[in-house]
């Protein structure tokens, strides 16, 4: 099943898609630009891995990691679907990372890979924007890459896991303005969903709600304020999000 949550009409709903309307709990049906969209769960750890597809960290000229470079995002950072990132005046390169997002349901401590997949609730989209003016080490993201307010988008919908029969093949691609800009394949992951859920309950205890963003691939290209960046993966949605520049959110 398919599900997320909104605001409409002053209060907080569960909304499912229906068409190319969404329906409330309540049965109301609404067009889904009239909506304010919510992440689609309530966001405990963010964990977020990088150069995790061989194509990307090839792009960016590094080497095959020995281990997962993982680190920690904000609760600041997530915003919803249709939701609107702010890109700074003065950066030069900033860039979109549409990421399969992995909802852990089960609290775990330990999780043998063989078992890892039975801790997973479901997933969802991510877009985590990073600004390379920013960057100190690509092994070291700094915490204005990667954690600015707005800078991680999710959704629009959480699917369960029962309803994505193989997670290790999923093709994502990501629209500048229309024009297919990147593609990729969960395939290509070099430490996969269990590898990774094993890894990061090996030195702590993944709760319920938390959740791991799996890496983007390669065909990140630089994007501007006005521009619409959509996200897909197979059997979960298309997420949509737009740069604004540094007068909508109040900095002249």
């Amino acid at each position: 099943m398919k599900r997320g949550r909104v605001a409409y009409a002053g209060a907080i709903h569960e909304a499912y898609p229906q068409g190319d309307r969404v329906r409330l709990a309540d049965g109301r049906l609404c067009r889904e630009e009239d909506l304010v969209w919510l992440a689609p769960i309530d966001v405990g750890t963010v964990f977020a891995l990088g150069l995790n597809y061989a194509d990307h960290a090839r792009e960016l000229q590094f080497a095959k990691q020995e281990e997962p470079l993982v680190f920690l995002k904000g609760p600041g950072t997530v915003i919803g679907h249709r939701g609107v990132t702010r890109r700074p005046r003065e950066v030069t390169f900033m860039h979109y990372e549409c990421e399969l997002a992995v909802v852990i349901g089960r609290t775990g401590r330990n999780i043998p890979r063989e078992g890892a997949m039975d801790h997973v609730a479901g997933y969802t989209i991510a877009n985590d924007y990073a600004i390379r003016d920013y960057l100190e080490n690509y092994y070291r993201p700094n915490l204005r890459v990667k954690n600015r307010d707005g800078g991680t988008v999710l959704g629009p919908w959480f699917v369960d896991a029962a309803d994505i029969p193989d997670v290790g093949n999923l093709e994502l691609r990501t629209y500048v303005n229309g024009t297919l800009r990147q593609r990729g394949n969960t395939r290509d992951l070099i430490t996969d969903v269990p590898a990774l859920i094993e890894y990061l309950s090996g030195f702590m205890t993944l709760a319920a709600g938390d959740v791991i963003l799996t890496g983007t691939p390669q065909g990140t290209v630089n994007v501007d304020a006005g521009d619409e960046i959509v996200c897909e993966i197979d059997g979960l949605g298309r997420l949509v999000n737009t740069l604004a520049p540094d007068a909508v959110f109040g900095r002249e």
